[in-house]
């Protein structure tokens, strides 16, 4: 004895049973089109967005660009505290 069955209402007559097949066949190609018109549309605009990144970045660098007498790269200035290292801290 099955524990779990699924019911089978099957119908009986042929064209309906062509019928169902025919409809099942259409949904499965429907949805695969649907997919690949997804995939597509994610994958061109995946492409536009990494080329308007790189031609952003491109512009950026070519702004920032440090004249020919001044070669001296930026320099990174802030505040600093020194930490000291007395084990962990009492809560």
């Amino acid at each position: 004895m099955r524990l779990f069955q699924l019911p089978s209402h099957r119908p009986r007559h042929p064209l309906a049973r062509a019928l169902s097949l025919v409809v099942g066949v259409a949904l499965l190609g429907a949805m695969l089109v649907f997919g690949l018109f997804v995939a597509g549309v994610l994958l061109v605009g995946g492409g536009l967005w990494l080329a308007v990144r790189q031609w952003n970045r491109a512009r950026a660098v070519g702004r920032s660009a440090p004249a020919a007498g001044n070669a001296r790269a930026p320099v990174l200035e802030g505040d600093f505290v020194v930490l000291h290292e007395r084990g962990p801290i009492p809560r």
